[in-house]
């Protein structure tokens, strides 16, 4: 089995509060999650309401397969929300 894990760190310029980032971050969770059918959660800076880190996992069988939908993931969130990503990082496991 492969796992791949894309951590993205994005800013939130308009968010004045937690409630106002989750809802952000929420959208764009449940678009990833509904155009590529994979996990997405929020991982690290939950108390701070301009910062957040999502964490993006695939699984499959194939190193090939899980390093093409990182990139597909990666491409679609540089297209959607360049303005709000500061840092990606990618790391496939073979477990």
């Amino acid at each position: 089995m492969v796992v791949g894990v894309l951590k993205v760190n994005v800013f939130l310029p308009g968010s004045g509060s937690l409630k106002t980032k989750r809802r952000e971050l929420r959208s764009i969770k449940d678009r990833i999650r509904s155009k590529f059918n994979v996990s997405v959660s929020e991982i690290d800076n939950q108390d701070l309401w301009q910062r957040g880190t999502l964490g993006i996992a695939v699984a499959g069988s194939d190193a090939r397969f899980v390093k093409e939908a990182l990139d597909r993931i990666q491409d679609f969130l540089e297209r959607n929300w360049p303005h709000l990503i500061l840092e990606v990082s990618e790391e496939i496991l073979k477990v």
